[in-house]
């Protein structure tokens, strides 16, 4: 079990964001470091998803978006993503042709290859997974089609994993389960996570380090600290 070195931290620097005149983001700015996982809240408008395009390169921004590493200084940021929602309705795909083409060079439709399923199933069996591979992914249920793009996101492990509300429609047991496996993740691999989510049920419990936004950065610090704070009380009614 690896430990976190605490050295590395992806760096989102004074972030803004207009369409028109309209101030989606206004000067961001956040540290998410190696081992941890930092959560944003925020009411529907506030520029949860906003950010979320600015970090994986989606839009044009103002601000900067840097990884510092103890080996290497700063470099490209490897992100690994898991959406809100995924459109596989009438995929004729198994999850081994969807977890192929993210992890080789070669096609993997027409002919299977032995090492890369191999490899594809050591990895999902991770995330309780491994039995799936040859599913087709249209007839996977919701929770084991967010297993699946878990193990996706982490071929291979990136600096940063970002989850947008990956669990929304799941009953108590199968969240428990996702948050159990983040907190898994995060010491196993020293993993930055960051995750946007509206369970702050769950937050309380695995969450490090809590962002709320309302175009700007409203609140942050430990769950404590912002769930108790007059800026969410403002803003959910609840403490």
């Amino acid at each position: 079990m690896s430990q976190s070195c605490g050295e590395c931290c992806t760096r989102i620097n004074n972030i803004s964001f207009k369409a028109g005149k309209q101030v989606i983001l206004d000067d961001v700015s956040l540290h998410i470091h190696c081992g941890s996982v930092t959560a944003i809240i925020g009411k529907n408008g506030a520029g949860k998803s906003t950010l979320l395009r600015a970090i994986l390169g989606e839009i044009k921004h103002e601000g900067e978006i840097v990884f510092k590493s103890k080996e290497d200084g700063s470099r490209d940021i490897k992100i690994g993503y898991v959406p809100q929602k995924l459109n596989v309705e009438n995929s004729p795909m198994t999850v081994y042709d969807m977890a192929g083409s993210f992890c080789s060079n070669s096609p993997v439709f027409f002919k299977k290859n032995k090492k890369v399923y191999e490899e594809i199933k050591e990895h999902l069996k991770e995330f309780g997974a491994e039995e799936l591979i040859d599913s087709k992914v249209s007839r996977l249920s919701g929770g084991e089609l967010q297993r699946v793009m878990m193990a996706i996101a982490t071929m291979p492990y990136p600096d940063l994993l970002i989850l947008d509300e990956p669990i929304s429609g799941m009953d108590k047991n199968g969240k428990e389960q996702f948050y159990s496996q983040i907190a898994k993740l995060k010491i196993d691999h020293d993993l930055a996570v960051l995750i946007v989510s509206h369970d702050f049920e769950y937050l309380k419990k695995y969450a490090d380090k809590i962002i709320m936004l309302d175009k700007k950065v409203v609140a942050k610090g430990t769950p404590e600290e912002v769930f108790s704070s007059k800026e969410f009380e403002n803003t959910f009614g609840i403490v």
